[in-house]
């Protein structure tokens, strides 16, 4: 909707995933069962971590911090768009639109950092065990966690300043199911190219930095595990970097597609389908990954439950 005389809009209307009208009702049930999935399974976990004394250890701080963006990430985006599934128009402000991309851009870029910083930690663990106290102390971890957030809100003010200095025109449509940023680049009436030179650069350097960070980590565990003679000690140490290692792939392999690729080469409806995997898929297969593949978290749940059914 375009003021006259004015080439500002001051609202958005969400396309959503599909126009098809027989795929609403279930893709709303679908989705809404995978949000319910999320939100349980990672305030679960967060839970789960913050009742059990053994596991305040910086492991699992890191993956405390990592339950709390998939939550938070997930409550950015899929409530808004269930909406678009039951509503004729799903239409965001302005603003809204600007605060979503905001949100959206700090959880997904301090995840991609939470998870080079969780490599870090499964390499000082597994390389120096006898220092990992000190390595990992109270004030290591925190210091880690400022740099995540600190990234993740530093990223989120690139991309939506260079939004926000875009002017859009009579054209105020979508077509995606959040306020992302290549659907709104696409609406823009000035030329993009600064704007797309600038979201290669930040991303580069979210993916960049956090996959270099977790590959040197791995590439040093592979070796140091390849030294451990004993067959259970091996199997030990891949135990337990494995779950780590899925969540890795799943999300900045899914993220990587979508953002490394120019806008020409990939069109909106594959970026929409691909945006599914990282929104919606990974932060509700998180906690299952960490949770199911992961002994202290089974014995945690055990003990939590007993009490319950003690008490």
């Amino acid at each position: 909707m375009a003021a006259e005389n004015s080439s500002s809009v001051t609202e958005f209307i969400l396309a959503g995933l599909t126009d098809q009208p027989g795929l609403q009702v279930p893709l709303f049930f679908l989705f809404l069962s995978f949000y319910v999935v999320t939100v349980l399974g990672n305030l679960g976990l967060i839970t789960l971590i913050g009742l059990n004394s053994h596991l305040h250890t910086p492991m699992y701080c890191f993956l405390f911090n990592l339950s709390s963006i998939d939550f938070c990430y997930s409550t950015t985006i899929t409530p808004k768009m269930l909406m678009s599934f039951v509503s004729k128009k799903n239409i965001i402000l302005h603003a809204g639109c600007m605060t979503q991309l905001f949100f959206f851009c700090f959880f997904v870029i301090s995840e991609s950092f939470v998870l080079s910083a969780m490599a870090y930690d499964r390499y000082a663990a597994i390389c120096k065990p006898l220092l990992y106290t000190v390595t990992m102390s109270p004030q290591v971890c925190l210091l880690l966690l400022l740099g995540v957030y600190g990234m993740g809100f530093a990223g989120a003010m690139a991309h939506t300043g260079s939004i926000m200095s875009l002017t859009f025109c009579a054209n105020n449509v979508v077509n995606h199911f959040m306020c992302d940023i290549f659907p709104l680049l696409e609406l823009s009436c000035d030329s993009t190219n600064v704007n797309e030179l600038v979201v290669f650069i930040v991303v580069a350097i979210d993916i960049g930095v956090p996959t270099v960070t977790i590959f040197i980590s791995y590439a040093l565990i592979l070796s140091s595990v390849l030294r451990i003679r004993s067959t259970e000690g091996r199997s030990k140490a891949f135990s337990t970097c494995s779950s780590h290692i899925i969540a890795v792939s799943l999300f900045f392999g899914s993220g990587a597609f979508v953002y490394l690729k120019p806008p020409s080469l990939l069109s909106l409806d594959q970026g929409k389908v691909s945006s599914l995997f990282y929104t919606i898929v990974v932060p509700m297969l998180n906690p299952l990954i960490y949770s199911l593949r992961n002994k202290d978290v089974k014995v945690a749940l055990r003990k939590t439950l007993g009490r319950k059914i003690f008490f």
